[in-house]
């Protein structure tokens, strides 16, 4: 089955992608109104965060009927920046670990 510029999807689609944002909208305010707390909470809120936006550009965008290329340059400079920010962390970490062995007394 071929793609064409002119073909419209199926109406279906975005009726299944529009439940499932909403699902995954009401998952992050139930975090909230639960009282998660600390790491967990953040963490929570980032994946349905990301899961929404994967969401969003992948069929309303129609990312998900582009070439692999146009995918890979739309992708591949975010996921370089989170790589970059993991390894500040780390080394933020190691930084201040050392800085408390060594300058406290």
């Amino acid at each position: 089955m071929s793609h064409t510029s002119d073909q419209q999807h199926p109406i279906g689609v975005y009726v299944k992608v529009w439940i499932l944002l909403f699902v995954l909208s009401t998952c992050s305010y139930l975090v909230d109104f639960f009282h998660v707390e600390s790491y967990l909470r953040w963490t929570l809120v980032l994946i349905f965060m990301m899961l929404k936006a994967g969401l969003i550009v992948s069929v309303f965008m129609h990312l998900n009927w582009e070439r692999l290329a146009l995918k890979y340059t739309l992708l591949l400079p975010p996921l370089t920046l989170l790589v970059l920010i993991a390894l500040m962390l780390i080394e933020a970490d190691y930084t201040h670990l050392s800085r408390l062995t060594f300058y406290t007394n």
